[in-house]
């Protein structure tokens, strides 16, 4: 395939993504945009997601990045799974000491909201980074977006044909064998 490129390229700048793939249905759900990629985004992107139904059980997979095992986050599931135990105070004591107590907090299998996190250097375990491959693939890779307003409404858009004519659950192939001896 021919393709041409202008070779004086503009950014206009960068947005992030925080995706939530339905394993179920392979459907993206309350997909949350911004200029900025902090711990308040990424519990915005949690919020908005436990708020479509507030007294389900959720099981979250995540990456390794600070942010997915925050100090806020850790308040976040304690207030909403009615924990009221002393949490402690970020970097001194408790809970919130570090962030290997912080997952392990939010890793607990009897709390209603919980984190699964990835083994490092394994994100292609996490099938949102699947779909981030096809976002990719079939929108931003060749794409040409003249504003961030731009960007994001096309990504948007992007995710609601995707949930309508192509969401579908990811079927693993692999067996779990070595391929290398």
């Amino acid at each position: 395939m021919l393709a041409r490129r202008e070779y004086e390229y503009m950014r206009h700048g960068t947005l992030g993504l925080f995706g939530n793939l339905h394993v179920a249905t392979g459907e993206i759900l309350s997909p949350l945009i911004r200029e900025t990629r902090t711990e308040e985004d990424f519990l915005e992107n949690i919020d908005g997601l436990v708020c479509t139904d507030a007294t389900a059980h959720w099981r979250f997979v995540t990456d390794n990045l600070n942010t997915h095992a925050s100090e806020s986050l850790v308040l976040y599931v304690a207030a909403h799974c009615g924990i009221e135990t002393d949490l402690g105070v970020k970097g001194r004591h408790g809970i919130l000491k570090s962030l290997q107590s912080r997952r392990e907090f939010l890793t607990e299998k009897s709390h209603r909201i919980r984190f699964v996190y990835t083994p490092k250097h394994c994100s292609w375990l996490n099938q949102i980074e699947i779909w981030f491959g096809t976002l990719r693939k079939k929108l931003t890779r060749y794409g040409s977006f003249c504003s961030l307003d731009n960007l994001q409404e096309r990504i948007i858009r992007f995710i609601n044909y995707y949930n309508e004519t192509m969401a579908k659950p990811y079927r693993w192939t692999c067996d779990g064998t070595l391929l290398c001896k």
